[in-house]
């Protein structure tokens, strides 16, 4: 069982559709554990009308706020607090993607970081990096924070239609491997990504 915690360089960056491509290419299952803003819609309801392998298995969540916060104060406006030792792992054997919810260092309470939930399951950290004015600067310090605090990252995805020397001054910090380069979509659908997830080089997630 492999285990991909999926973060990014911030909020609203692609993390949910990157974890519906990646949970379709490697017929995975799909859990957020920590999930703000549900009037709008679950994450876990969005990778599950996306998904059309008959494998994927979209578990529920451990914390389920109303406010699209920060899940600490989400939390606290519903006079609640997250506990690591209430957010158990799905019961599953087959690979499990675990989204985050946005960049590394949101808060879960007065002393847990979002992050600190990859390091709880042992979970090899994916970053996802999507292409906006000063996103190169959001990408190295989250890259430097992962590397230099001994996270176990597996790579690197790349969201939008980057330009070369943007591309390279991300990849060029690290010797993180780019897992995957995803365009800009202007259509989100079952199909755009099954067809993203196939051009998913496997190889990559073999241990």
């Amino acid at each position: 069982m492999n285990k991909y915690f999926i973060t990014g360089i911030g909020t609203n960056v692609g993390k949910t559709i990157v974890s519906a491509i990646l949970t379709e290419a490697l017929k995975a299952d799909y859990w957020k554990p920590v999930q703000s803003g549900v009037a709008e819609g679950t994450d876990k309801g969005l990778v599950s009308s996306l998904i059309t392998n008959t494998t994927s298995v979209c578990h529920n969540e451990s914390y389920c706020f109303q406010e699209p916060a920060s899940p600490h104060l989400a939390a606290s406006l519903e006079n609640q607090k997250i506990k690591l030792e209430q957010i158990h792992l799905p019961d599953t054997q087959n690979d499990l993607i675990i989204e985050g919810a946005g960049g590394i260092l949101v808060p879960l309470n007065d002393s847990n970081y979002v992050i600190d939930l990859a390091q709880e399951f042992e979970a090899d950290v994916i970053l996802v990096c999507r292409n906006y004015l000063g996103c190169i600067n959001h990408s190295l310090l989250s890259i430097d924070y992962l590397v230099k605090n001994n996270f176990p990252v597996k790579g690197i995805v790349l969201v939008g239609n980057f330009d070369k020397a943007v591309k390279l001054a991300i990849t060029n910090y690290s010797e993180l491997p780019v897992l995957a380069e995803i365009p800009e979509m202007s259509e989100i659908s079952k199909e755009t990504i099954l067809n993203q997830a196939q051009k998913i080089n496997l190889s990559l997630f073999q241990d």
